[in-house]
């Protein structure tokens, strides 16, 4: 207990903390975690840590990233509903549209378009495209490619968020059409991103997200109805455990708020019923999606008003 006592002594500790507080303990380790959002006060003494809580909190499902993009600027940011944080941006990302004009030569040229499809009858039109606006628009396009490759190849590949692009609204339809980041969401946020602050960027962000995130907890509960239906879904504890020792868990989602103190052997899936306040005692639910995750499967923290049914826990089976 020495460093959970000399960190309630820590006066400057207390003094900068965010608006939640994870601290994990254990012989030879002590690790502290500040939340952006508050948790409920919890105190679990086991054989393993209780992490439900910042599973929900870092679960991808509610984490997005936004490009905030202007020809003076590029910027980038991740976050989720409660903070947006600018992460740097990595090499090869242009900064401005000065960082790619005049690559690839700024001559007027023509190009050729033909309406109506081939063996039609249609001529083709010549465009000529050699006045100022028409530079300017050729040299915003290359910007705008060169931005969105190395954006993929840089920062959505390698994380798997979506994509939010904030810009001004005559850039949304541009960007949009060279883009070819899967990622890339087409709702998008129609603002000078120069002109809001990162606390507005978030709120608007989060509106965006919000039915996203919603849609998509109705998904995997319409899933697991589906898939209880054909035999391949369950929500007894019991008989999930098992299917979590022996890896036939695909997808387990377990209610946030929701408690069912026992015991858990991970060999058998065997669980007996105890109390929170025994020292060897953990959160069954914890301890069953730390299983399924070590088995390959895939685990969601839900709210209790989008969990299907009451048992705290749903489960959908590998074929």
């Amino acid at each position: 207990m020495e460093p959970f006592v000399a960190l309630a002594d820590d006066a400057d500790f207390w003094a900068h903390t965010a608006d939640g507080l994870a601290l994990f303990g254990a012989a030879g380790l002590f690790r502290v975690f500040h939340l952006q959002r508050p948790v409920s006060d919890l105190a679990i003494v086991a054989e393993s840590f209780h992490t439900k809580p910042l599973r929900r909190l870092l679960q991808s499902a509610s984490r997005y990233q936004v490009l905030a993009l202007s020809l003076g600027k590029v910027r980038l940011y991740e976050g989720d509903h409660d903070s947006l944080v600018e992460i740097a941006l990595a090499p090869g990302v242009p900064g401005t549209l000065d960082d790619t004009s005049g690559a690839g030569g700024g001559e007027p040229h023509h190009t050729v378009s033909s309406h109506g499809g081939v063996g039609q009858g249609h001529a083709a039109m010549h465009h000529g495209q050699g006045g100022k606006k028409d530079q300017i628009d050729t040299e915003a396009e290359r910007f705008f490619r060169a931005v969105d490759r190395e954006v993929l190849e840089q920062h959505s590949r390698p994380s798997g968020l979506p994509l939010m692009l904030a810009a001004l609204p005559q850039h949304h339809a541009a960007f949009q059409q060279v883009s070819h980041n899967p990622l890339l969401m087409k709702t998008g946020l129609p603002v000078d991103p120069e002109g809001v602050t990162v606390d507005e960027l978030r709120a608007r962000a989060w509106q965006v997200m919000l039915p996203q995130q919603e849609a998509r907890l109705a998904s995997l509960a319409g899933d697991f109805a589906s898939a209880q239906a054909k035999g391949l879904g369950s929500s007894d504890l019991v008989q999930v455990a098992q299917a979590a020792a022996t890896g036939r868990v695909a997808t387990l989602l377990i209610e946030a708020e929701r408690q069912l103190p026992g015991r858990l052997d991970p060999a058998t899936g065997r669980v007996e019923a105890a109390g929170l306040d025994h020292p060897e005692v953990d959160d069954l639910l914890d301890d069953l999606g730390e299983l399924v995750e070590r088995q390959g499967g895939r685990v969601t923290v839900m709210p209790a008003q989008q969990m299907p049914g009451t048992a705290g826990l749903a489960a959908v089976y590998r074929h």
